[in-house]
């Protein structure tokens, strides 16, 4: 299995905070390194809400399907996904803190298939630069929170 997570202090409140962070359909507008984003389930985001994310990863485009697995304004919200033989979460935490927000996001991988254990276990070198990527999303929202309305 594959963890990791990162933290990003953001100067604004967690509701401003947590509403651009799970607006996923703007989240290009946000995240540069998010490309593009379709929206699968209408309305309101929600538990059961799914969306097709496109992103830059490794100098590559990657897409995946995900789904809010939980979802709790304006503290967390839970993504999940299930691709190449593994199960992805993302775990996203919003706590006040002093004048602002702290942002607390987790990543976990969990192979689940024998393919996908070989994977796991070549591709924990790149464990670093994953985090540093989320860490560079976490830092993309940080300052858009920040911008004055």
């Amino acid at each position: 299995m594959i963890q990791f997570s990162t933290r990003r202090f953001v100067a604004a409140p967690p509701e401003r905070v947590f509403a651009l962070a799970s607006n996923f359909a703007d989240a290009p507008a946000v995240v540069p390194a998010i490309k593009r984003v379709e929206m699968l389930t209408p309305g309101p985001v929600r538990i059961g809400t799914k969306f097709r994310e496109t992103r830059v990863m490794f100098k590559k485009e990657a897409t995946e399907t995900m789904e809010v697995t939980a979802f709790d304004p304006p503290r967390s919200y839970r993504l999940g996904c299930t691709s190449c033989g593994c199960r992805y979460e993302s775990v996203f935490l919003f706590s006040p803190k002093d004048d602002g927000t702290d942002v607390e996001l987790s990543f976990t991988a969990e192979p689940l298939t024998f393919l996908a254990k070989v994977m796991s276990f070549l591709m924990r070198p790149m464990v670093k630069s994953m985090g540093k990527m989320c860490a560079q999303d976490l830092e993309s929202l940080a300052l858009a929170a920040e911008r004055k309305p």
